[in-house]
């Protein structure tokens, strides 16, 4: 059974930092570009973060560009989101899933996606 679990979410403050992971099971992780989007009340999705296997390159929302890092432990079949200097705009639920073409400027979309998890909630509140 293909299956993402994500885990890692919880309440930080302004400032802080929080590491999310992603459990694949049924693929192997290496094969396959992943990335992680969120979803605020209200607010549009938004793709976070994406990293290809072909070449490992990485792609980030410029919301999150240089506190944001996407990683793959592909001997562990899990992928990470190392998230530092968090706000408050941060606040979300992160998803990690698998797009079907590639880590293209709409590969977060809900018809671009192959796979995806139930979420971990973050909140970044003093």
């Amino acid at each position: 059974q293909v299956q993402l679990v994500e885990s890692g979410g919880g309440l930080v403050q302004p400032g802080g930092s929080l590491r999310l992971s992603c459990a694949a099971s049924g693929f192997t992780l290496d094969y396959y570009p992943i990335g992680w989007f969120r979803q605020a009340p209200g607010k549009e999705r938004e793709g976070v973060s994406c990293i290809n296997s072909s070449d490992g390159s990485t792609y980030y929302a410029d919301s999150v560009k240089g506190r944001f890092t996407i990683s793959r432990d592909n001997a562990k079949n899990a992928m990470y989101l190392q998230m530092n200097s968090l706000k408050p705009e941060d606040t979300a639920v992160y998803y990690c899933a698998r797009p079907t073409r590639g880590c293209t400027d709409t590969w977060y979309i809900h018809g671009n996606l192959e796979v995806w998890g139930q979420g971990t909630l973050v909140t970044v509140s003093s």
